[in-house]
């Protein structure tokens, strides 16, 4: 996806304000991201466990300083405020990942349609081949009917012969017979 440039020729330039940072939706989105996929790893719960372990250990264990004694008020508020702050983190990543997969199916889409429509197309030209094959000659076929004709025209020939040769009375009229010339 092209960059968006501020500084660009087309754009006209306009008052801009100036800000303390910027917040930008990629970034954040992949921020966002990185969170999610760490919460629902095993080695999160096992250092969220090493964690909690360990301030329940220090905090009864008797040590001279409880700072959070058995109700674990202060932990509570925390996995509150993680709890607070991983939900929107994780739906962030889950909608990011949604797009994605929308992209992913109309690109899927179209290639489907694109494939359905060059098989359609390749079924009806290898159907109008198969026609033309059908309706093509082929090479022992055009063999046989020249033979065929060869046959018939020799018997024709030899039938022609025949007659001439009853017409003929004389040896005189036994020359080569010209085209046409056969008389009754």
């Amino acid at each position: 996806m092209a960059d968006f440039n501020r500084t660009s020729l087309e754009t006209p330039v306009g008052a801009q304000r100036k800000r303390l940072f910027r917040i930008d939706d990629e970034t954040i989105g992949a921020a966002a991201e990185k969170v999610a996929r760490f919460f629902g790893t095993g080695r999160y719960l096992m250092w969220q466990t090493v964690f909690v372990v360990i301030w329940i250990c220090l905090n009864i264990g008797g040590f001279w300083w409880n700072w959070d004694p058995y109700p674990f008020i202060l932990l509570n508020l925390a996995f509150s405020t993680q709890a607070a702050y991983s939900a929107p983190l994780i739906l962030l990543a889950q909608n990011r990942q949604e797009d994605r997969d929308k992209v992913t199916l109309s690109a899927d889409r179209r290639r489907d349609e694109q494939t359905k429509a060059d098989t359609e197309f390749l079924a009806r030209e290898l159907a109008s081949v198969r026609l033309s094959l059908g309706d093509m000659v082929s090479r022992d076929y055009l063999r046989k009917e020249l033979e065929d004709v060869k046959s018939l025209l020799e018997r024709v020939e030899a039938k022609l012969d025949d007659a001439a040769a009853e017409d003929n009375d004389s040896v005189a009229d036994l020359s080569a017979p010209i085209q046409g010339d056969v008389h009754h």
